[in-house]
């Protein structure tokens, strides 16, 4: 995916559509001069829906894309036919897009299964025509509903990756490497600072023809959870993912205190992070000997953790299963 397409966040004005008005009509031929009430009733106008696309991975067909406006209902007609719907605009999302009143911020839906239909905002009835108004005392009535108008206003779209584990670690932790390992992702590489500035998701294979997906986040900085770095742009895809994988090079100052800024980082943007399941996975450890390693175990922090080496493959087949174990735990 390109970085420059990958769009996670839009806010588009909407309206749905006007209901169509109720016909007021008397039925007549050319054996009735006086007949009784005939007006239909008008057509829903048309709703905006949200439809989730497994296919698609970004907003982008929506960034330019500021009104959407669907097409009202048609008017009742003589001989009581209903007018027409107006016709729906269904607008493609990918599997994680979260509605949002911009004004109030307030969550409306989440969209999560493909195929998944959800009404952004209804299209408004239509009137009634001057036949539902017949009565015992009135039998000529007069008037007819005009439809009802639409909804309208701003709403926020926002995109959280779908995963089941992501990776969480300063820029140039070894994340990207270890993704294009472990699945046929093929991550932009490099030895410099965000090299990745869009998610990018693995399919891991493991035992029995079973599998899990892995998304690489753009690295944390201290001082992330407050918009610094690309902060709060990705952090919120770390929200959807069932397993946290922290990841601190062997070769860190200090690994201990790498891994509490970051767990703070998440502290502070979203305390309900702290309660997903957390792993450690000490990367390049290919750089350390075995007695180094003993040294380093002494002073990890109290979570599951695994030293591996993405150039060697080393402890990547024992990462894959206490990844596995978490998820299922």
């Amino acid at each position: 995916m390109a970085e420059a397409n990958f769009i996670d966040y839009v806010k588009i004005h909407c309206t749905s559509g006007k209901g169509g008005a109720g016909s007021m009509h008397f039925y007549r031929d050319k054996r009735t001069t006086k007949g009784g009430p005939d007006g239909g009733d008008g057509g829903r106008g048309g709703h905006i829906v949200l439809k989730g696309n497994r296919h698609r991975w970004t907003l982008l067909h929506l960034k330019y894309r500021k009104h959407v406006k669907a097409k009202g209902g048609a008017p009742g007609s003589a001989n009581n036919k209903f007018g027409a719907e107006g016709e729906d605009v269904i607008l493609e999302v990918p599997l994680g897009t979260l509605a949002k009143d911009a004004e109030t911020g307030d969550v409306l839906f989440e969209i999560t299964g493909h195929n998944e239909e959800q009404i952004l905002m209804q299209g408004g009835r239509g009137g009634l025509g001057n036949t539902n108004f017949k009565s015992s005392t009135n039998r000529t009535p007069r008037y007819a509903q005009p439809g009802e108008e639409g909804e309208e206003g701003w709403v926020i779209l926002e995109l959280k990756v779908l995963a089941d584990v992501g990776l969480v670690g300063f820029p140039n932790a070894g994340k990207s490497t270890l993704l294009s390992v472990i699945s046929a992702a093929k991550p932009k590489i490099a030895n410099y600072e965000f090299t990745t500035l869009a998610p990018n998701l693995g399919m891991i294979n493991y035992r029995d023809n079973q599998s899990f997906v892995i998304a690489d986040i753009p690295g944390i900085i201290e001082g992330a959870s407050e918009g610094k770095g690309l902060g709060l742009r990705f952090l919120r895809h770390i929200e959807r993912n069932s397993v946290l994988l922290f990841m601190v090079p062997a070769d860190a100052d200090d690994i201990k205190k790498e891994y509490e800024i970051l767990l703070n980082e998440l502290k502070e943007y979203n305390p309900e992070l702290l309660d997903k399941e957390r792993i450690l996975a000490v990367t390049k450890s290919d750089l350390a000997d075995e007695e180094l390693i003993e040294e380093m175990k002494k002073d990890l922090p109290d979570i599951p953790y695994v030293f591996i080496s993405s150039v060697t493959q080393k402890g990547l087949s024992e990462l894959k299963d206490v990844i596995w174990r978490a998820l299922n735990a």
